[in-house]
């Protein structure tokens, strides 16, 4: 394989993934705790833009269990947006051969 093709190959994949990361980024993606009591809505930037807290969680002395359920329910968002981009960078980059331990520019 000749240097320019490669080359060639390579700015066609950057373009790719960065097509992929503007989309990935536009999506909004909701996690949940506290069955279903405390939702939050992030975008794939993982910022915070929805909250939704059920009304029985708003009661004097809940302060800890309310803040420890936002938590839970922006890492449950959170894991998902991970999760859906690395599925699609990997199919992006699949059949690439990235030496072990590389990461792409995420």
């Amino acid at each position: 394989m000749n240097l320019q093709k490669m080359m060639k190959q390579a700015q066609e994949m950057q373009q790719k993934i960065a097509d992929l990361q503007s989309k990935l980024e536009a999506e909004e993606t909701d996690g949940s705790s506290g069955g279903g009591m405390v939702k939050v809505r992030i975008n794939g930037k993982h910022v915070l833009l929805k909250v939704d807290i059920d009304e029985s969680l708003m009661k004097p002395g809940e302060k800890e269990v309310l803040e420890d359920l936002l938590v839970a329910a922006y890492n449950d968002a959170r894991g998902k947006v991970d999760a859906a981009t690395g599925d699609a960078m990997g199919k992006v980059t699949s059949g690439l051969q990235l030496p072990p331990g590389f990461k792409l520019p995420f």
